[in-house]
């Protein structure tokens, strides 16, 4: 049951969120302060920083808490599902977490188009994959391996290079493109499994 408490919260983190992305599509990211998105919101910095601990959260969301309900999804699967399709769940719980297709279409271009954000989110991203590396080598505990951990992390790093060129080319498209369906592609590709 959702409290007024909750209602109240959601309503705020919509403004603040409305109101950044409206100040980065009008002066960039860069450009624009903290102050300046708390000021046109309507509330103290102080406040803002209560929903938002940094500027670069605005865009990338929670992403400690994002890595987290990845690695559940994943550890939740089937112990017989493949390594492979128990990380693509994880990323298909993901695409519905935080925003509508139209408001992670619209961070998504922010993240790949402003240098620092692309950094500090591949940063995240890879912190995201040592996270799961137990999990999956785990699920690959089936017999002997070239290395401790090879073959999981080699998994692990081709399912990210797919999730990332998918989600560039669903930017660059303009979200007319399914996103799910393009991961697919890009992962069938890499393994010889269609059409490249």
């Amino acid at each position: 049951m959702t409290t007024l408490w909750d209602r109240s919260r959601q309503a705020a983190v919509q403004t603040i969120l409305d109101t950044a992305l409206r100040l980065f599509a009008e002066q960039g990211y860069e450009q624009t302060t903290i102050a300046q998105i708390a000021r046109e919101a309507g509330i103290s910095q102080r406040s803002l920083f209560r929903y938002f601990g940094t500027k670069e959260d605005l865009v990338c969301g929670d992403q400690e808490a994002l890595g987290e309900l990845l690695k559940q999804a994943v550890q939740q699967q089937p112990a017989e599902m493949s390594a492979w399709d128990a990380l693509r769940a994880g990323f298909e719980v993901l695409l519905t977490a935080n925003h509508s297709p139209e408001r992670a279409l619209e961070l998504s271009r922010l993240i790949f188009d402003t240098p620092s954000l692309h950094a500090r989110y591949i940063e995240k991203r890879l912190r995201w994959q040592a996270d799961l590396l137990p999990i999956i080598q785990a699920r690959l505990n089936n017999g002997p391996h070239p290395a401790p951990g090879l073959q999981a992390r080699a998994i692990i790093a081709t399912v990210f290079a797919c999730a990332d060129t998918a989600t560039a080319l669903w930017v660059g498209d303009g979200g007319e493109l399914d996103l799910a369906d393009l991961y697919d592609q890009c992962l069938a590709a890499v393994r010889g499994r269609g059409p490249a």
